[in-house]
């Protein structure tokens, strides 16, 4: 958040950049953009900081240019978290409902119940997210309380990740000095931007490619029903391009940017491309042909991967709404042909909607996280104002993160 009660700030930590956005809250209770600073992250690995000073001096330079854009001071944040230690497992529970009417605290119960799972002592569990509940047999009930019966069950997914990689992200945030008011993960902040309500409802899969990872979040039934995140994305392109063009890798990124396609048939065969050679050799003119040789199969390969997860999540044929792909590294032309082929469902481009102000400037698939955070801020900036300073900062955020699975509700 910003030092105005009315202000909301997402800071999105990539492994090519550091994102942050200021959301203003309006009069209406609308979300109005009015604050964007980008800066190259140089501290963080597949969503995980492997340099602290890198990191911090990252989210200083992005935080400084948003403050600038919108005229403020940012005080608090709410942070994303992903990487390939995000893992999500399905749990189910049971209990008997004691008074013959279904309670608050009877919820509580059965979800504890089904959260109680044994849990590596290196991870911690970030969030219960409750799929239905079941009242003396009777399943696909969203909120039971009220409801008579003798017993109640729910079955829930739990989305865990390692307590060290959180801790240092949270670091982070504070050497730069700010506070952290919650942290989510990154298909949840995603999805509050680029799906809508109907997608959730008839089944959605949300894929969010990144620098150094891919996030995956399956929608059904109004709520996420599956998760994975793969150590995969855009700077395994660029090291391909660099590799079979002998190039440095910043060219092999922004050739990638400016001249790649996804797919080969796309390209015109006459085309050519300047590139600046490894070891100040000097230009050489390239095939665009050449590029698009080298982009399509590593795209296509991480579709399939992709692919191989929706179905072995079970939810494959589930998906009436297809695919919303978003993140930078879905830029490259063809991506979306390309995707719709290799997962064999429909798939559209996502831009982050429902907010104003800056909106054309953030209409761009590499705001979606920084803007669902945002929002996701709105949602829950009235309930609960964690001020992360004290020496319980993790125990804090955690059990925060914890008890937002009753927002789907």
């Amino acid at each position: 958040m910003a030092a105005e009660s009315n202000l909301l700030v997402g800071l999105d930590l990539g492994t090519t950049k550091v994102c942050a956005i200021v959301g203003e809250t309006t009069e209406g209770g609308e979300i109005d953009i009015v604050g964007i600073g980008t800066h190259p992250s140089f501290g963080l690995k597949r969503g995980v900081v492997v340099n602290i000073d890198d990191t911090v001096n990252s989210i200083k330079r992005a935080i400084a240019e948003a403050e600038h854009m919108a005229g403020c001071e940012i005080s608090t944040v709410f942070s994303g978290i992903a990487g390939g230690h995000i893992k999500g497992i399905t749990g189910h529970g049971m209990i008997t409902i004691r008074t013959q009417e279904v309670t608050k605290s009877d919820i509580d119960r059965v979800v504890e119940s089904a959260s109680a799972l044994l849990i590596p002592t290196d991870r911690e569990i970030l969030h219960i997210i409750p799929q239905e509940y079941i009242v003396d047999g009777q399943p696909g009930i969203k909120d039971p309380v009220g409801m008579h019966g003798v017993k109640l069950e729910a079955k829930v997914h739990i989305v865990t990740g390692q307590i060290t990689s959180a801790q240092n992200l949270v670091k982070c945030i504070h050497l730069a000095g700010m506070d952290v008011a919650d942290i989510s993960i990154e298909q949840i902040a995603s999805s509050e931007a680029v799906l809508t309500e109907d997608e959730k409802e008839i089944g959605v899969v949300l894929i969010d490619i990144g620098g150094g990872t891919t996030d995956i979040g399956i929608f059904y039934g109004g709520t996420i029903r599956y998760i994975e995140s793969m150590t995969l994305g855009g700077d395994h392109i660029d090291r391909d391009l660099a590799l079979g063009l002998s190039a440095p890798l910043p060219e092999a990124k922004r050739i990638k940017e400016k001249y790649g396609s996804a797919l080969l048939d796309l390209v015109n065969s006459e085309e050519t491309v300047e590139v600046i050679s490894v070891g100040g050799r000097g230009l050489k003119n390239v095939p665009r042909k050449r590029l698009a040789m080298i982009i399509e199969p590593r795209v296509e390969e991480i579709f399939a991967l992709i692919k191989r997860e929706i179905v072995k999540s079970g939810y494959y044929d589930l998906m009436p709404g297809g695919a919303v792909i978003t993140g930078g590294s879905v830029l490259i032309d063809g991506s979306a042909e390309l995707a719709e082929r290799v997962l064999g469902m429909p798939v559209r481009m996502g831009i982050p909607s429902n907010i104003g102000g800056l909106k054309d400037i953030i209409a761009n698939p590499i705001y979606s996280t920084g803007v669902g955070l945002v929002l996701y801020g709105s949602r829950h900036d009235g309930e609960k104002k964690l001020r992360i300073r004290d020496e319980n900062v993790f125990k804090n955020v955690f059990n925060g993160m914890k008890n937002w699975f009753s927002e789907f509700f």
